[in-house]
């Protein structure tokens, strides 16, 4: 049985801990009991691994660059719609 069964299901707590040790946030004791953990509880290790792809995914979209055409495109119908609306 692994320690969320036995705690009732803490679902919670184990996932606002699961922030912190990714971010980086708890201290070296708390940072190894996390550790310690996820190698013994599979349910947290699978939402561990899915907060990882999770994180993964959102830097991988965050250094996207929209092509210059689509930019251009954007800020012409800004400027347009300033126009139209007293504002240019």
């Amino acid at each position: 049985m692994s320690d969320c069964q036995s705690l009732g299901d803490c679902a919670d707590t184990r996932i606002a801990r699961l922030y912190e040790y990714l971010d980086g946030a708890l201290s070296l004791e708390d940072l190894n009991d996390v550790k310690n953990h996820l190698e013994h509880c599979d349910e947290c290790a699978q939402e561990y691994d899915l907060e990882c792809i999770i994180r993964s995914v959102v830097r991988r979209s965050c250094r996207e660059v929209a092509p210059e055409t689509l930019k251009s495109r954007i800020m012409g119908r800004i400027s347009e719609i300033r126009v139209e609306v007293g504002h240019g």
